[in-house]
């Protein structure tokens, strides 16, 4: 399998999570604003372990999340990408992405998004891919309407109300037409 370590969008450069990105991590993780479509705040500990977690990932699987930095100016925006997680009883592939508060309402998030599909279904050859997020985060449900997938049922996730959403690569491939 072929590693893309990194590729860019009209607006965004993208390269794999690294051990560097570990402070911007920690500011996006300490965010109130943010973290509160996450799961709440999490601490410098926790944050190192997400990262750890994540740099296996990309060892073991050769794809993962990718830090998301502005073209023009570098700054960090978010991390977003393709990860194997378990839910709702399944292994899945997971489409995620969080973004600074600062570049929200940018439509960054969904450039983020559509950039990590067309990876995972035109480059990894994935059949489908889920998305889910908080029920009350419209936001992050908006954007995966916007990349068609399609609504499946609500479900609990670290005791919070979540709704969860598939998308195959069929469907992809319709929607790109």
């Amino acid at each position: 399998m072929q590693l893309i370590e990194t590729f860019h969008t009209d607006r965004l450069i993208a390269t794999c999570l690294r051990a560097e990105d570990y402070g911007n991590l920690c500011r996006m993780h300490q965010d109130a604003t943010v973290m509160a479509t996450l799961a709440g705040i999490r601490s410098d500990d926790e944050t190192q372990r997400m990262l750890d977690q994540e740099l296996e990932h990309w060892h073991r699987y050769g794809f993962g999340l990718w830090a998301f930095r502005d073209k023009l100016d570098g700054r960090f925006v978010g991390r977003g990408g393709l990860r194997k997680t378990h839910v709702c009883g399944h292994d899945e592939v997971e489409l995620a992405y969080a973004l600074m508060s600062e570049y929200w309402g940018k439509g960054l998030a969904t450039e983020m998004a559509q950039a990590s599909l067309q990876v995972g279904f035109e480059q990894l050859g994935l059949v489908d891919v889920v998305c889910f997020t908080m029920t009350t985060n419209y936001a992050s449900q908006r954007v995966m309407q916007k990349m068609g997938f399609k609504y499946e049922r609500d479900f609990v996730r670290a005791d919070l109300p979540h709704v969860f959403y598939r998308l195959t690569a069929e469907e992809w491939q319709g929607n790109r037409r």
